[in-house]
């Protein structure tokens, strides 16, 4: 947080240019102070980018690095379909006979007989049962069987781009809450590895950010909050991020209306170490006001075999919470 201002005085340089670099790279617009989103719960940025060149700013390999397993397969299958169906139509631009077959193979159907034929040639499957017949035949079928080769390249490195690329699957609770926490209140939230692999020298960073009047202007602040824990060293059970609400807590003293008011937003950013693949992973993830319960805290998600011991977690059960009674000792700093 930066020192108080004199009331009726604008914030000096110095403090501006302090603000300028709390603002995490949205940038000034940002923090004019804006009513949307910024970050999305599945931790993609909530940005329009328009006036761009479809053509410069597509990025091919990106999109299918990106795009989810199924949609990657359709679009290979669909890809595969396509390029041996323009294939069969310039076999057939050739005339009936740039392609003969000596059993009779799909005779009367020319089109069939045609894709069969590039299926064949691009998988240089080569069942023999029709050939091309004529130079201009087979210049197609030589610029085919280079495409065939260009073409598996392509796919066999995407392929093993998107299982080599190093990814996380960390599961956030659907809610953060505010709850009485050692005599005092604090915000928490609860994360998870849905992956079996193991995720060593993990850290958090919270970042809250809330529209503010400045000199009877909205702008957007960013105020990184100090965590009890923000590493661990391994990360095999559930860890609940816990921010302590003292008087040095930009939380301090505000309702949930406050929040709900001032836009608020809770940004957080996980780092850490797949000890899979020795590379450094991150997930993102956001809260906004309305996702923040006040009074309640997380149901306990951990079991314990009575016989060996063995400890364990039901992460269906991570999004649970329940509603607790605050005494007055455990609301301090805290109005509803």
């Amino acid at each position: 947080m930066t020192s108080p201002t004199l009331a009726g005085q604008p914030p000096s340089p110095a403090a501006t240019a302090q603000e300028e670099f709390k603002d995490l790279g949205f940038g000034s617009e940002v923090a004019k102070g804006t009513r949307r989103r910024l970050l999305n719960r599945d931790g993609s940025f909530n940005v329009i980018l328009d006036g761009l060149n479809p053509l410069s700013s597509l990025s091919l390999y990106h999109w299918l690095l990106t795009m989810s397993w199924p949609r990657f397969l359709a679009f290979i299958a669909g890809s595969y379909i396509a390029i041996n169906g323009l294939f069969a139509f310039a076999f057939l631009l050739l005339g009936p006979d740039a392609l003969q077959s000596s059993a009779g193979s799909f005779s009367g159907q020319p089109f069939y007989r045609a894709f069969f034929f590039s299926v064949d040639t691009f998988a240089t499957i080569g069942y023999g049962n029709i050939i091309p017949v004529g130079v201009a035949a087979n210049i197609l079928v030589t610029i085919e069987a280079l495409l065939n080769i260009v073409g598996v390249a392509l796919a066999t490195g995407l392929m093993f781009a998107r299982f080599s690329r190093p990814s996380t699957r960390i599961i956030y609770s659907r809610n953060a809450i505010i709850a009485p926490y050692r005599d005092k209140t604090a915000l928490e939230f609860r994360i998870a590895n849905a992956r079996r692999n193991q995720l060593i020298d993990v850290q958090v960073q919270a970042i809250l950010t809330k529209v503010e009047r400045v000199s009877g202007s909205p702008v957007r602040k960013f105020y990184e909050l100090n965590l009890e824990r923000n590493r661990v060293v391994f990360f095999p059970l559930s860890w609940t991020v816990v921010h302590p609400i003292d008087s040095a807590s930009p939380i301090w003293g505000l309702s949930h209306a406050d929040l709900v008011d001032g836009d608020a937003e809770l940004l957080v950013l996980l780092i850490g170490s797949d000890e899979t693949v020795s590379q450094t992973v991150h997930s993102r993830s956001s809260y906004q006001a309305d996702e923040i319960v006040w009074s309640a805290r997380f149901t306990n998600m951990f079991m314990r075999t009575e016989a060996d011991g063995i400890i364990g977690m039901n992460l269906s059960q991570i999004h649970d919470i329940e509603p607790v009674y605050r005494p007055d000792s455990a609301v301090q700093g805290m109005r509803e």
